[in-house]
């Protein structure tokens, strides 16, 4: 995501409004590696502006998405969280406190054959490893036959 200094200018050339909310947002994911929902921007940005409303936030992160500036992720928690970095990377997801870290590893060779794709024009792919960060592995209330989540099948 581009600062916060030249997100106002990029929002300013399309005919956006830069109002203090939006600069506010827009200092919130700056640089931001946790991967917040639109509930904790929300949460963070009203802890200064008590005035804003959790539209203003859903708003801008849609117009933020839109633009190419943020990516939105589900990481099975029923919420969307919001990435300012878009660099090529993968994430990694605690199944159990949906803790996110952003990793990169080698996918090049993750293709399609024609056949799999059904006609779409690929633009690009979206990568996320499931398993137990260290913490929850602690945990003894977890049981092992939980881990099969979300369509997650449990690695070899």
């Amino acid at each position: 995501m581009l600062t916060t200094e030249e997100m106002c200018r990029k929002f300013r050339a399309l005919g956006l409004k830069v109002t203090p909310q939006r600069r506010f947002i827009f200092q919130v994911l700056e640089g931001n590696p946790h991967h917040p929902s639109a509930e904790a921007v929300y949460a963070e940005v009203r802890a200064f502006i008590p005035e804003i409303s959790l539209a203003t936030v859903y708003n801008t992160l849609r117009e933020l998405v839109d633009l190419g500036e943020l990516r939105e992720l589900n990481l099975g928690d029923g919420k969307s969280h919001y990435d300012p970095d878009l660099s090529n990377h993968q994430h990694l997801v605690c199944v159990r406190c949906h803790a996110v870290a952003d990793v990169t590893c080698d996918i090049g060779g993750l293709t399609l054959t024609p056949e799999q794709s059904r006609g779409y024009r690929l633009l690009g792919t979206d990568v996320t490893f499931y398993g137990l960060c260290p913490a929850c592995q602690q945990q003894a209330d977890w049981p092992g036959q939980a881990l099969h989540l979300w369509g997650v099948s449990p690695a070899a």
